[in-house]
């Protein structure tokens, strides 16, 4: 008997992802773990593996797709001995058909008034009708977000199977101006005798995308965003609407921990290891976190998540956007040990393999723009975590030494905290500890 081969939730969150490349084809054998397809999820393209032996059959969802949901069939696999052009899909169980009522003995009644017949409205048809009577083929979704938009059809160039028009064409697309006649446009409406008063338009979910006006006069092009952008930009929308920050600034002096660096590196280089700054850091901010409980913290409505360790998400930027491998319990790990994880984190995050578990969780963020000479910044709080700090640029500074004016190799540190469950004074707190912490490197690798 065939089997269906099922869209897979690739993570917790995963609802629906984009079948971005198949790696076997129709007549292909397959064995439990070969890799199958490429599938882009909301937050990395991830491999997908074969659990089951036999014959691709049928492949159901071309690559490309997007939006397909969770759990919907995107192949048919014959099992061994079956014939693969005769394969089909296992039909459903049906339910019993039920019995018709015996007909009761006729009433008789009086006979109705003849009443005049009614105008039927006319029926949905499947697809919407273009100017020169061609059906456009659009998805139902699709077909309610452009009447909400007043979005024309005929105008968008489908991206789904066949051409059809899909949910991601049309909120792109620019709606028809009022009074604007072209193909598809609906003729304008007379004027109705009394107006209803206008209402106000319902606010749109947080992250959802608008139709955007723009010159198109200007040379451009449009491209598609991935599951990974759009899924930044809902999450950063949630963040900014629903997160109080407070901002903290700290100087650091970061003529000791460099010293260090070159020091440990020395040590290292037989290992083949080379640490960063950005390491050091990670370390630092780990153990001033565990060192200030109050602000490893995660806020839950009506509880404050107090959390154990110091899982260490790390901002690294990638072709389709930004991706927060993890450290996980980098206070109590070498720098080392540290550094190896990260590169090869850092590498694996970049060519989008990372595995959920390597990017999902951590207690608190990173993210260091020192490398192209930004000086200082305000990040953006990765929830459900409550904080994160924005690492700037070493530059040489005048600087206080010993009571009179020298010459420092300084960064600005800058810390946002979810002020729903972090004070202002516990944050400051933690953030003059990091700073005695790289400034006084010895005492946070011993």
């Amino acid at each position: 008997m065939s089997i269906e081969i099922k869209m897979p939730a690739l993570s917790p969150t995963m609802e629906e992802g984009t079948l971005a490349k198949w790696l076997v084809k129709e007549g292909d054998t397959v064995k439990s773990g070969d890799i199958m397809a490429e599938i882009e999820t909301d937050k990395a393209t991830m491999e997908f593996e074969a659990v089951d032996e036999g014959v691709i059959a049928r492949i159901m969802v071309a690559e490309g797709t997007d939006g397909v949901k969770v759990g919907t069939p995107i192949a048919l696999l014959a099992e061994e001995g079956e014939d693969v052009s005769a394969a089909e899909a296992p039909k459903k169980a049906e339910a019993p058909a039920a019995k018709a009522p015996e007909p009761k003995p006729a009433e008789e009644k009086p006979a109705p008034k003849a009443e005049a017949p009614k105008a039927e409205a006319p029926k949905a048809e499947a697809s919407a009708p273009r100017s020169d009577g061609e059906r456009v083929k659009a998805s139902p979704l699709a077909k309610r977000i452009a009447a909400e938009k007043g979005v024309d059809l005929s105008a968008v160039a489908g991206s789904g199977p066949g051409g059809r028009i899909v949910k991601a064409d049309v909120e792109g697309a620019r709606p028809v101006p009022s009074g604007v006649e072209g193909p598809g446009a609906a003729p304008a409406a007379k004027p109705a005798e009394a107006a209803p008063a206008a209402q106000p338009a319902p606010a749109a979910p947080v992250g959802e995308a608008k139709a955007v006006w723009f010159d198109d006069t200007i040379p451009h092009e449009a491209e598609k965003l991935s599951n990974i952008r759009k899924t930044i930009a809902r999450r950063l929308t949630e963040a900014k609407q629903t997160i109080p920050h407070i901002y903290l600034t700290v100087d650091v002096r970061l003529d000791a921990l460099l010293k260090l660096r070159s020091e440990l590196n020395k040590g290292l280089e037989s290992r083949g290891v080379k640490l960063s700054v950005n390491d050091l850091l990670i370390k630092a901010l780990a153990v001033a976190l565990e060192a200030s409980p109050k602000c490893n913290v995660t806020y839950a409505g009506d509880k404050l998540i107090k959390y154990g360790r110091a899982d260490i998400s790390v901002a690294v930027s990638t072709p389709t956007g930004l991706i927060t491998p993890i450290i996980r319990d980098a206070a109590n790990i070498s720098v080392s040990k540290i550094s190896t994880q990260m590169k090869e984190l850092a590498g694996r995050a970049k060519e989008g393999k990372l595995k959920p578990e390597e990017y999902q969780g951590g207690t608190a963020s990173i993210s260091n723009m020192g490398m192209f000479g930004i000086k200082q910044f305000d990040a953006v709080i990765n929830p459900p975590q409550g904080m994160i700090l924005a690492v700037g640029a070493g530059e040489k500074r005048p600087y206080i030494v010993d009571d009179a004016l020298g010459v420092a190799t300084v960064m600005s540190a800058t810390g946002s905290f979810d002020h729903r469950a972090i004070d202002g004074a516990d944050g400051a707190e933690m953030l003059k500890l990091f700073k005695e912490l790289v400034e006084s490197p010895l005492a946070m690798v011993a």
